[in-house]
């Protein structure tokens, strides 16, 4: 089994946690993990959230303690020499990389800086605006239409697909995680997004953490979603989206199969 997205964000650059998560897969049966961190970690990636900060609350949120406190190199560099000691299972490691259009020239000349095994490309904002904070509702959800945000979204990710950065998709149902729904069915979306997927060689995570972390009743994709990524035959990739080594593999055994046969 795989557990291809779990973070770092709360705990130090340090031999000693990244072990944790390891150790923690291994109990748990894995027997690869991917392990990375958003970009607003990382202080070379800071001018990408230059957008966020017109409203106060989002400010406040990017000025907190995890946010921009290390360098992307030092993160490349402990995981490197974890690499090369004798882990037990195969340890890989990358990026999650906050998307916006009007930040794509920027981040094609930043990322070409580095080197990971795998980055991963999401969208958490919708134009400025996150979507998936408890300060979202009032920014976003109780401004603009629910059809409306949908539309815009996946236009957002087809963007961030189109644009050849990333080899894995995060979480690409997310929005649902407040229960907000459009009114019209999303099947030509998803199925131009399988398409376009297979067309730039990404994979489509399964990513549990819709239901651990934000108890929402689906485990992973809805199965419209994940219906339609496996009939046209995109790669997929199970994720539990852990933020702490207890949470790694969260759930991944009730989606494995019907995600990866």
């Amino acid at each position: 089994m795989i557990d291809g997205h779990m973070h770092l964000e709360f705990g130090e650059l340090s031999k000693a946690y990244v072990y944790e998560f390891i150790n923690e897969a291994k109990r748990k049966g894995f027997d690869t993990i991917q392990i990375l961190d958003h970009t607003h970690r990382f202080v070379e990636f800071k001018p990408i959230y230059e957008n966020l900060r017109v409203h106060e609350i989002q400010d406040t949120w990017l000025q907190g303690k995890t946010k921009f406190c290390d360098s992307v190199f030092d993160f490349i560099n402990l995981m490197k020499e974890i690499q090369q000691e004798e882990t037990e299972i195969e340890v890989r490691y990358g990026l999650e990389v906050c998307y916006a259009p009007e930040y794509e020239d920027f981040l094609r000349e930043e990322l070409a800086k580095y080197d990971f095994d795998f980055v991963v490309g999401a969208i958490h904002s919708i134009d400025g605006v996150l979507y998936d904070m408890n300060f979202s509702k009032e920014l976003l959800w109780d401004v603009y239409e629910v059809n409306d945000i949908y539309k815009r979204y996946y236009q957002l990710v087809m963007q961030l697909i189109e644009s050849d950065l990333f080899t894995q998709l995060a979480h690409p149902d997310q929005l649902k995680l407040f229960n907000h729904y459009p009114t019209y069915d999303l099947q030509e979306i998803y199925d131009a997004l399988a398409i376009a997927l297979n067309k730039h060689h990404m994979k489509a995570e399964n990513n549990t953490g819709i239901h651990y972390r934000y108890h929402h009743e689906d485990i992973g994709d809805n199965e419209q979603l994940l219906e339609t990524l496996k009939k046209h035959g995109v790669k997929m990739i199970t994720a539990s989206d852990a933020h702490k080594p207890s949470d790694v593999g969260t759930d991944i055994d009730i989606i494995e199969r019907k995600t990866m046969n």
